[in-house]
């Protein structure tokens, strides 16, 4: 596996591209050696939300403008989050291999990246046994172009996934199958919740569930899937990010979970885990602007607690809970980071321990 350029840009408007077409303009990477891009978009992050949509036509749009193979760009993964809730600023994070005169080989474990897609996900997959064992044989192929052999080594598994659409339930329906849900937004919580748990198997951290574990048993989780849901695509988009040696490299990523959504010692935990060397107490001035991004998932608790301290998210009608969540651990965050350009996506069921949600960060090592 070659060595990993990874850099993050902002989208000045929803279909902007311009600041990854810089990048490439001045020789960063070569459009051709983009593999993987995760990002977040201003939209409602709905089942609706369309946003995704303009957001990943603009930029597989720009790398062909740039010379990429219109083929190879179709099967490049671009995993695109909806909802900039409160501070949270639209943001893409861009991997690139790098040409081997451009980085040597080290025994250093350094980032390595693999992608792969499942088979199809059948509308009566979602939420069932059948989505955790697609998602868990894609899981172990993106391993394997990434060069890990050790799960250990795995900090970070971005994913996409199909979630259900009133057309997708008739499609079940009318070939005489059920469905896990008729609530299409609920069925992003569960599209997420069961690819989580097939990153799980595939890494080891939980035995294969029943299907009635599924969104019923908390206990059951990855500590480093982030997953998320949406209209664009009928399979699961497996993106892995982890460390091996001999790839070389500045990068090296961590991971860690947040206990509940005011945990920002987790998010410190995972820039540790990376390898920044930091003070017992750190203040965002230690990064030294090495951090690359962090990348979150959040769920509001469902006790409706946070420390003992009864919220009222789950009872309001007017905003639902996914926003408002995203917007408090967004806020936490980017306190953290000092850059509100943070990758925080919400519907963490089965992602981190309950209330909580796993973090992953990048690093730049120089």
């Amino acid at each position: 596996m070659p060595a990993i350029e990874v850099r993050k840009v902002p989208l000045h408007h929803v279909s902007d591209a311009s600041e990854m077409v810089k990048l490439i303009d001045d020789g960063v990477f070569s459009a051709d050696r983009v593999i993987a891009v995760v990002g977040k978009t201003e939209g409602n992050g709905g089942v609706n939300d369309y946003t995704r949509i303009l957001a990943d036509r603009a930029f597989r749009e720009a790398l062909v403008s740039r010379g990429a193979d219109p083929e190879a760009v179709k099967e490049v993964p671009i995993v695109w989050s909806g909802g900039t809730d409160g501070v949270i600023s639209p943001h893409a994070t861009i991997f690139a291999t790098l040409p081997p005169d451009m980085a040597e080989p080290s025994d250093e474990l350094r980032l390595t990246v693999g992608y792969a897609m499942s088979e199809e996900l059948l509308p009566e997959d979602i939420g069932r046994s059948a989505m955790i064992t697609k998602v868990a044989d894609a899981v172990k192929a993106a391993m394997s172009r990434a060069g890990i052999t050790d799960p250990a080594d795995v900090h970070y598994v971005q994913t996409k996934t199909p979630l259900l659409t009133l057309k997708t339930i008739a499609d079940a329906h009318s070939r005489g199958e059920t469905v896990f849900t008729e609530d299409t937004l609920h069925s992003m919580d569960v599209s997420n919740g069961g690819t989580a748990l097939g990153i799980a198997v595939a890494l080891g951290e939980i035995e294969m569930p029943t299907d009635d574990d599924i969104m019923r048993d908390r206990s059951l989780y990855s500590a480093v899937a982030s997953c998320s849901s949406g209209v664009e695509l009928d399979r699961a988009q497996v993106v892995v990010v982890g460390n091996a040696r001999g790839v070389g490299g500045r990068y090296r990523i961590g991971h860690s979970v947040m206990e509940d959504a005011l945990d920002a010692d987790g998010i410190w935990e995972a820039i540790r885990s990376a390898g920044l060397d930091l003070p017992e107490r750190p203040h965002t001035s230690d990064l030294d602007g090495r951090l690359v991004n962090v990348f979150l998932k959040c769920e509001a608790s469902q006790d409706g607690h946070v420390r003992g301290r009864r919220n009222a998210m789950l009872d309001d009608s007017d905003v639902h809970w996914h926003r408002q969540i995203k917007a408090a651990v967004g806020g936490v965050t980017a306190a953290v980071t000092g850059d509100p350009a943070v990758f925080v996506s919400v519907s963490a069921a089965h992602q981190g321990p309950e209330g909580g949600g796993p973090v992953a960060a990048i690093v730049d090592l120089g």
